[in-house]
């Protein structure tokens, strides 16, 4: 295995963020994802915690593996667990499979998850997601989503989604991300922000501007 550790300090700025199904998120709390895959013989472990209020939160893991003899594809799982009056807690596996890389140009890939209710059992939430990267310059890469989402919750239960999202590398440590996202029934979200990777750290976002998000993400 390749050691590789790369935590990041994060802050971000956001309105009208929707919680997003588990494991679309590329480096932490972010909704749109890239069709990369980590790199192969690497496994990483990214975790946020979000505090909405005093009486809501959500805590979020998300280990993933990558595989020296199938480059192609990151094996990994998602545990969420949701604080408010209903307190819930789910989990479940999380795939993606890259198509085509962006080092030969379009990347593609495809995304599927799946969460159960750890109380009851009940397929809590799904997703079938194609990812689409566009490396437009050295440092500037455009992804776009396209797919299928299923929630339990009754107004949610089965729609599709969209997004798209811009990553501008400023410098070796320092990027900005800006994205936007939708399911078809529910209202628009976006995020901006600012990555700090300084070799080294930790990882903090505001991802909601009622909300305080803090994670670490580890690679080894």
């Amino acid at each position: 295995m390749l050691l590789r550790r790369r935590l990041a300090r994060t802050l971000f700025l956001a309105s009208g963020l929707l919680i997003a199904t588990p494991a679309w998120a590329d480096g932490g709390a972010h909704v749109v994802d890239s069709a990369n895959v980590e790199t192969p013989g690497v496994c990483h472990m990214e975790s946020w915690v979000t505090r909405f209020s005093a009486e809501r939160g959500l805590l979020n893991l998300t280990p993933a593996c990558t595989r020296t003899d199938l480059p192609e594809l990151e094996i990994g799982a998602s545990f969420q667990h949701i604080w408010d009056q209903h307190d819930v807690a789910v989990a479940g596996p999380a795939l993606k499979l890259n198509l085509r890389p962006t080092d030969k140009g379009l990347g593609v890939g495809v995304i599927a998850n799946a969460a159960l209710d750890l109380r009851t059992g009940n397929l809590e939430t799904a997703a079938l997601i194609v990812p689409v990267s566009l490396p437009v310059a050295k440092r500037l890469l455009i992804n776009v989503n396209a797919g299928w989402t299923y929630s339990a919750a009754p107004a949610q239960q089965s729609q599709g989604f969209y997004g798209a999202q811009a990553v501008l590398g400023v410098s070796h440590d320092l990027s900005l991300m800006a994205e936007v996202f939708k399911h078809t029934r529910e209202r628009a979200g976006t995020q901006a922000g600012v990555r700090w990777n300084p070799g080294g750290g930790r990882c903090v976002d505001g991802s909601d501007a009622r909300a305080v998000t803090l994670g670490i993400t580890v690679r080894r």
